[in-house]
């Protein structure tokens, strides 16, 4: 299953884990902020920006996945990713480099057939030349969550 579109970098509600959490430079805020977009619009030329070269995410079924193939799933026909809150945000950041995780349930579809999923995941930024990267992800998948 490939349904590993995930991160975003926003907060949620206010957790106790979120009260620790940095504070976002406005740079990385407004980075992260036009990832979740390149996501939920499928746009592969801002994920190919935002993405560094050697961008490398684990998936929550332990799968590794390169930058080149994480946009060609993000944009592959039939893929879409639903608007998504990010909850219980653990944010940490130091001057050339930041990680920024949470929880999130993912609606939409892949490969025309609907899904859900819920996850942890964690994003590791680096600034390189100027500008935020994000040079690795990991998932881990967690129960559905009650309804």
């Amino acid at each position: 299953m490939r349904i590993m579109i995930l991160v975003a970098l926003l907060a949620g509600s206010a957790s106790a884990a979120e009260q620790h959490s940095d504070p976002l430079p406005p740079d990385l805020a407004h980075a992260a902020e036009d990832y979740d977009q390149a996501q939920i619009h499928n746009d592969g030329s801002a994920l190919q920006r935002l993405l560094a070269d050697d961008y490398t995410l684990v998936n929550g079924g332990g799968e590794i996945y390169s930058k080149a193939e994480f946009i060609r799933d993000s944009i592959a026909p039939g893929f879409s990713l639903q608007p998504y809150v990010v909850e219980h945000a653990i944010n940490k950041v130091w001057s050339d480099g930041a990680v920024l995780s949470g929880e999130v349930s993912l609606r939409g579809t892949e490969s025309g057939k609907p899904f859900t999923s819920h996850m942890r995941f964690a994003d590791v930024w680096a600034k390189r030349s100027g500008a935020w990267r994000v040079i690795f992800t990991e998932v881990t998948r967690l129960p559905k969550p009650p309804s």
